[in-house]
């Protein structure tokens, strides 16, 4: 229950379950006004990742003459994978920071300042005459993303510290500048990219990341109070210094290796291939996953019903994987599609490519409470779907979302792409897309939340991460064959992803039933389901 107004002046009022907490002064559509300034933050944190997200592959794929890098399709694609995983990625050792050695609110302004710097290196790298200074500043995005992402939505979470809905509601709201963020960002960068020169669209995602920081750095001690200042500590002072000296030491190691390799990746000392680490990563990761569930099987401590429960959610990951595999390919082969084999005259006018990247966001914007009102009335009538159900049409949305691009594949081939298609064809996908996320990945969330284990709850919240990244890579990986060079790859891309889409989504529908009984053992024996 919230405090009374006059007893919410104590800022500094903490327990050892609820952290201290700002005055309650709800005038943010009925909520804290921190959510104001998180909700600001993290909009402009979106708009520059959505911001700078398309336009890589299009950048390091165009000709050096045209201002980009001249890259194959293959290795640009990769890329962007192994870019887009390390994000998701870092959000790992991002909230170990941020817990062990520097507190939510430094870690987020530390991530706000290194994302800033990695944008604004990205956008003079054009004055430097070298990959090296737009790599650099890719790997600083990632560090800076790693530490803001994880830590801005715990914060988030800490304004309600009684629960309920009137916390899912501010995540609700929270969602909501994710979403603006990123449809704006695709609009306004995409334009200036494509239109007036790679690096100005770069420096635009740049500016907007640095209004975020300042709009944080300005008005968070003003509305947070004291939220997420400190940093978790041992009970005993002697344990709590022994173990920030080694955090500390442990970090500042992982950071002198990470230098290390990029300068002599920039030396020419040794060579990356973009497509071998890719795969390398992937294999790794899965591997990581297998042993670590196995693992918390054997030696996890756990009865019965939580064996079952952490069964489920290895399925779970799996197909979330797949999902992301595909629907992870948005800023690459069908970004290429759009560029190369779209009519995207209007009026005259030629859109930018990057622009339909921005259909998702919006759709996300427009339809996440349509979804939300189906669920709630199928419950009201008893029709309370679980998760592998949800699951099941989450993929087979996008199923039918990639098969739509077959057909105007193979019109590409037909016509030896002399010939593009009409704009509906992506437009038409990506919204059967936008229903498969809407079905799947707001229950993923949820389902991770309520299948484990309470001790692990924070380790399968990363599990679900692991499993954004594999996709990632995966998509990365197959996203280059969308090329006039090989125009027979392209149908046989969209093909091949939307049969193992379709079959995932079979597989997954076949095992609603035994999980069922599965899980309803595990609820009527104490577990939670």
């Amino acid at each position: 229950m919230t405090a009374p107004p006059q007893q919410a002046t104590n800022v500094g009022a903490t327990t050892l379950d609820q952290p201290p907490r700002p005055s309650d002064n709800r005038d943010f559509f009925g909520h804290p006004r921190g959510l104001a300034v998180l909700f600001t933050t993290e909009m402009w944190e979106r708009f520059s990742f959505y911001g700078i997200r398309p336009l890589l592959i299009l950048f390091m794929t165009a000709a050096l003459a045209e201002g980009g890098f001249g890259f194959e399709r293959n290795a640009a694609s990769a890329i962007v994978g192994i870019y887009a995983s390390s994000v998701y990625l870092s959000s790992l050792p991002g909230g170990w920071i941020a817990d062990r050695l520097l507190g939510l609110r430094r870690a987020i302004f530390w991530g706000a300042v290194l994302i800033s710097a990695g944008h604004i290196a990205i956008g003079l790298s054009a004055f430097a005459h070298g990959r090296a200074v737009f790599f650099i500043g890719l790997v600083l995005i990632v560090l800076g993303t790693g530490l803001l992402k994880p830590n801005i939505s715990a914060i988030v979470g800490d304004l309600y510290p009684e629960g309920g809905a009137r916390r899912d509601a501010g995540f609700s709201v929270f969602y909501m500048g994710i979403n603006l963020g990123a449809f704006a960002g695709q609009i306004v960068t995409g334009l200036l990219g494509e239109k007036y020169g790679w690096h100005l669209g770069f420096g635009a995602a740049g500016v907007g990341m640095i209004l975020g920081l300042v709009t944080y750095s300005f008005f968070a001690p003003r509305t947070l109070g004291t939220l997420g200042v400190e940093r978790s500590r041992h009970p005993d002072p002697a344990v709590d210094t022994r173990q920030l000296r080694r955090g500390t030491l442990a970090t500042l190691a992982a950071l002198g290796v990470l230098v290390l390799v990029i300068a002599l990746a920039a030396m020419g000392t040794i060579r990356l291939d973009p497509q071998a680490i890719a795969k390398s990563m992937t294999y790794v990761l899965v591997g990581i996953a297998v042993v670590y569930f196995a693992g918390l099987f054997a030696l996890g401590g756990l009865t019965s019903d939580e064996k079952k429960r952490i069964a489920v959610i290895f399925v779970l990951f799996i197909f979330a994987a797949i999902f992301w595999a595909a629907f992870e390919q948005a800023p690459t082969s069908l970004n290429l599609f759009a560029r190369d084999f779209t009519n995207r005259s209007v009026g005259g006018w030629e859109v930018p490519a990057t622009w339909f990247q921005s259909i998702n966001s919006l759709f996300i914007i427009a339809l996440a409470p349509v979804f939300g009102w189906i669920w709630t009335s199928l419950a009201r009538r008893g029709i309370d779907l679980s998760s592998p159900a949800k699951f099941s049409l989450g993929l087979l949305f996008t199923a039918i979302g990639f098969g739509l691009m077959i057909p105007a594949a193979n019109f590409i081939l037909a016509n030896n792409g002399a010939v593009k298609v009409s704009a509906w064809w992506l437009t038409a996908s990506y919204l059967f897309q936008t229903f498969g996320e809407l079905s799947l990945s707001p229950v993923g969330l949820s389902s991770m939340t309520k299948l484990s284990p309470r001790k692990y709850v924070g380790q399968m919240m990363g599990i679900w991460f692991l499993a954004t990244s594999v996709g990632n890579l995966i998509a990365g990986l197959v996203g280059g064959h969308v090329d006039p060079e090989k125009l027979e790859q392209i149908p046989q891309l969209f093909t091949g992803t939307t049969v193992a889409l379709a079959g995932a989504a079979i597989l997954i529908a076949l095992l609603i039933i035994p999980i069922r009984r599965m899980m309803a053992t595990t609820a009527a024996s104490g577990g939670q389901a």
